[in-house]
């Protein structure tokens, strides 16, 4: 056993051993020899100090500025502008502002001189600028986005509008890149053939991806870029309305959170109003799975302004549209939520001017039994808004053409207005329709007030005899506890 132990004890190696060992150690860059002078050499920041977001630091020397395109030669400009492109293609990380101060204002620097030559005629960029100018915006603002934990996002759209809205600390470079890749498509040196090698569907893809920015200066520079693609490259056009399209689908039918549904749909405003006529299939299908469904999200305040207007252009298109239109709206129609019923009675006040007598007669008997029940609101926003329609000539000249079917369904909510509506301007309103019907046509306003009254006294004798029979059932249930004690 004590053999076994002194065995185990370490053995004085020779010199001529301990000379091999250390030009093994050497030749091998490892070893004790190496790690006694470690511990005296200055510590190495990690690679996570480095303050750049990727790997493409390539430790290649300093991050040092680069001639400006002004101090060369016209022949020289290329070969800079490719070394500009290499060193923009450099993330940095914003996330602490004392990081790499003096490298983010070199950068910042290069990208603008890249903004001012791809800006300014330059004669034909060259397929291997092309290629170098994507992948350098893809480094860039290809990255995950992270968005600040809220609760209850949707609930309450108001209180998102008051919320300030995120801003990202590295704006001052993404702004600048996404100018460069603006101006990249935009500029007529650009080739779309060899462009749309790089710009193609993956890239796309991850542009619509960065849609969910919380930022709205890049969402507002993505609207601008994604529109420039859309018309530069008509080979991505299908790819880009089905894209859209999934969004959402997504956002309607699963997470009801997305940043920007806004500008998506002021996108497909200028896309709608290009479409020729008649319109395909594709698009009515769109329209009708895809804008009309939009209605539904509790957060409708954050894009309705945008989505008014596309739906607009489908009936100012199509007028045989609309029918499909007010039915999808009366499909949705809230019923607790105030402000969503007077931005959807905005919106039908829109398509109803552009809804011609044939298609409005269709949807005529639901489409009042609802304004009925708005006018009826004790909310008196809705109600005054219902009212409101009647100021529009197109609108008042449908209704009173279809007036013997209409007076009816809505009469009796009038009628009540009048008797029992807490708001004084709902009061005056309502009486002033009253006067436009009655002028109009004197004898079917009075044979409605009579069949109001009637149908009033029948509710009136209805009422009393439940009310006895109630009071029936009171009194013999009270005998039987009576009898029972």
């Amino acid at each position: 056993m004590w053999k076994q132990i002194i065995s185990k004890l370490p053995k004085k190696s020779s010199s001529k051993n301990h000379s091999s060992s250390t030009s093994k150690t050497s030749d091998n860059g490892a070893g004790k020899s190496g790690n006694s002078h470690a511990k005296n050499a200055p510590a190495v920041k990690p690679a996570a100090d480095s303050g750049f977001r990727d790997g493409n630091s390539k430790g290649n020397g300093p991050y040092e500025a680069l001639p400006s395109f002004k101090d060369v030669p016209n022949a020289e400009k290329q070969s800079l502008c490719l070394r500009k492109l290499n060193l923009c293609s450099l993330a940095f990380d914003f996330s602490d502002p004392t990081k790499n101060v003096k490298e983010k204002e070199i950068k910042r620097q290069t990208l603008l001189d890249l903004v001012d030559y791809v800006a300014s005629p330059n004669g034909k960029f060259s397929e291997t600028v092309i290629q170098e100018a994507v992948k350098m915006v893809s480094v860039n603002i290809f990255r995950t986005l992270n968005p600040q934990p809220r609760e209850n996002k949707v609930i309450d759209a108001l209180d998102l509008e008051e919320e300030e809205p995120s801003m990202d600390p590295a704006w001052p470079h993404l702004q600048l890149v996404y100018e460069i890749l603006l101006r990249l498509i935009a500029s007529p040196e650009t080739d779309t053939k060899l462009a749309k090698k790089y710009i193609d569907q993956s890239f796309v893809s991850r542009l619509l991806d960065l849609f969910d920015s919380e930022d709205p200066r890049e969402r507002d520079c993505l609207k601008t870029v994604l529109h420039r693609i859309y018309g530069k490259f008509m080979v991505h056009r299908p790819f880009i309305r089905k894209s859209i399209n999934n969004i959402f689908y997504r956002f309607v039918f699963e997470t009801e959170k997305h940043n920007g549904i806004a500008e998506f749909l002021e996108i497909l405003g200028s896309i709608i109003n290009g479409f020729a006529l008649p319109l395909k299939d594709e698009h009515k299908v769109f329209l009708v799975r895809a804008l009309i469904p939009l209605h539904k999200p509790k957060c409708l305040q954050m894009y309705h302004q945008q989505l008014s207007y596309c739906i607009t252009q489908f009936v100012e298109k199509d007028c045989k549209l609309a029918d499909t239109v007010i039915r999808g709206l009366l499909k949705s129609w809230p019923v607790t939520n105030s402000s969503k019923e007077v931005m959807f009675l905005n919106e039908l006040e829109e398509v109803l001017e552009a809804t011609q007598p044939p298609e409005f007669q269709r949807c005529m008997v639901p489409l009042f039994r609802q304004v009925a029940r708005c006018l009826n609101s004790l909310h008196f926003q809705v109600a005054e808004r219902a009212l409101f329609l009647w100021n529009n000539d197109h609108i008042e000249n449908l209704i009173m053409q279809n007036r013997k079917v209409i007076l009816p369904i809505i009469f009796p909510a009038l009628e009540r207005n009048t008797q029992k509506h807490w708001n004084q301007a709902v009061h005056s309103l309502t009486l002033n329709v009253q006067k436009i019907f009655n002028d109009v046509d004197a004898d079917l306003f009075k044979e409605c007030l009579g069949k109001f009254r009637e149908d009033e006294s029948k509710e009136a004798e209805i009422g009393a005899k439940r009310e006895a029979t109630w009071k029936r059932l009171e009194d013999i249930g009270n005998q039987k506890q009576k009898s029972s004690l």
